[in-house]
C-alpha cells in the first residue's frame, strides 16, 4: 500500500469518526471543537487531491471565520444549560430513524459497487487557482455576477437598515 492511501484512509478515518462525535456530543462547545477537527480533515483531503487552494479555503472560511461565529453563537445564546435543550415531542426521532436508514442503503449501495464514478485522474490543474478562475469566469460567469449583485444588494439593505435606526 502506498503512503497516499494510508494518508487518504488515515485522514478520513478521522473525518468520519470527528463528525460522528460532532453530532453525538451533548457539551456544544466539544462539538465545535470536533467540528473544527473535521474541517481540517476536509482541507487534508483536499491537499491530497493537489487541490491546494480549496484546502486553505477551507480552513480560513470555515475552520477559521465559521466556526468562530459558531462558538459566539454558542457563548451568546448560552447553550451550557442541557434542559433547555430537550425536545419535546418524539416524531423527530423516527424521522431520524428513516433518513439514516435510508443514507445507510445509499451508503451500502456504492460499497458493494452498484453505483460506478468516473474512471481516471483529476485534471491536470484541478484545485489550483488557475483552474478555479479559469471555470468560474468562463462556465459560470453569470452566476458568479448573480451573486455578487444579491451580496452587495443585501449589504446595502444592512446598511439602510441600520442607518434608519440611527437618524
Amino acid at each position: 500500500m502506498d503512503f497516499e492511501r494510508i494518508f487518504f484512509f488515515a485522514t478520513a478515518g478521522v473525518a468520519v469518526v470527528s463528525g460522528i462525535l460532532t453530532i453525538t456530543r451533548r457539551n456544544p462547545v466539544q462539538s465545535v471543537l470536533f467540528l473544527i477537527v473535521n474541517f481540517f480533515c476536509i482541507a487534508l483531503l483536499y491537499l491530497g487531491l493537489h487541490a491546494q487552494f480549496l484546502a486553505i479555503i477551507q480552513i480560513l472560511v470555515y475552520a477559521g471565520a465559521i466556526m468562530v461565529l459558531f462558538l459566539f453563537v454558542i457563548m451568546l445564546l448560552n447553550l451550557g444549560d442541557e434542559n433547555t435543550l430537550e425536545e419535546k415531542s418524539g416524531y423527530r426521532k423516527y424521522i431520524a430513524v428513516v433518513l439514516a436508514a435510508v443514507v445507510l442503503v445509499q451508503i451500502l449501495t456504492v460499497v458493494a459497487g452498484g453505483v460506478t464514478g468516473p474512471t481516471g485522474t483529476a485534471a491536470a490543474g484541478f484545485g489550483t487557482v488557475e483552474a478555479l478562475g479559469e471555470t468560474l469566469f468562463r462556465e459560470y460567469l453569470l452566476q458568479f455576477e448573480a451573486t455578487s449583485v444579491l451580496l452587495l444588494a443585501a449589504l446595502v439593505g444592512v446598511i439602510v437598515i441600520a442607518k434608519k435606526k440611527v437618524i
